[in-house]
C-alpha cells in the first residue's frame, strides 16, 4: 500500500504557516500545523483573546497611564486591606476558640472529678447494702430464752 500525499502551506495574518495534508489512499485527513514564519522558530503562539490588541506602551506622562496607575493602585491597597482584615478576622476567631477549648476542658476535668465522687459514693453504698443484705438459705432463726425448756 502506497501512501501519498499532498502538503498546501499558507502563511495566516498573525505571520504563522499553516501546512495542511491530505492523504490520497488512506483517506483520512491530517490536523494542520501550526509552524513559526520567524527564521528563529522560538516564537509563542499569541491566545485569540490577545491578537486584536495592541502592544502599545503608554507614555508615562499621559492621562491614560496615570489613570491606569491610580487604578491599580485602589486596587492594590484594596485587595491588601481584604487581606489584613481576613487575617484578622481569622486570628480572632482562633482565639475564640481558644478560650471555649479552655472553658470546655476546665468543665470536663470538673465533671471528671464529679462522676469519681458520685461513683466512690454509689460504690459505698453498694458496698453497706450488700454487708446488711444476708443471703436467703442463712437466715438464722432467734428462739425466746424463755421458750427453751417448755
Amino acid at each position: 500500500m502506497s501512501k501519498t500525499s499532498q502538503q498546501n502551506t499558507a502563511t495566516d495574518a498573525n505571520g504563522v504557516s499553516v501546512i495542511h495534508t491530505q492523504a490520497h489512499s488512506s483517506g483520512l485527513q491530517q490536523v494542520p500545523q501550526l509552524v513559526p514564519v520567524s527564521p528563529g522558530g522560538g516564537g509563542k503562539a499569541v491566545p485569540p483573546s490577545k491578537q486584536g490588541k495592541k502592544n502599545s506602551f503608554l507614555d508615562r506622562n499621559s492621562d491614560e497611564y496615570r489613570q491606569r496607575r491610580e487604578r491599580n493602585n485602589m486596587a492594590v491597597k484594596k485587595s491588601r486591606l481584604k487581606s489584613k482584615q481576613k487575617a484578622q478576622d481569622t486570628l480572632q476567631r482562633v482565639n475564640q476558640l481558644k478560650e471555649e477549648n479552655e472553658r470546655l476542658e476546665a468543665k470536663i476535668k470538673l465533671l471528671t472529678k464529679e462522676l469519681s465522687v458520685l461513683k466512690d459514693l454509689f460504690l459505698e453504698h453498694a458496698h453497706n447494702l450488700a454487708d446488711n443484705v444476708q443471703p436467703v438459705g442463712t437466715e438464722t432463726t432467734t428462739t425466746n430464752p424463755e421458750n427453751k425448756g417448755q
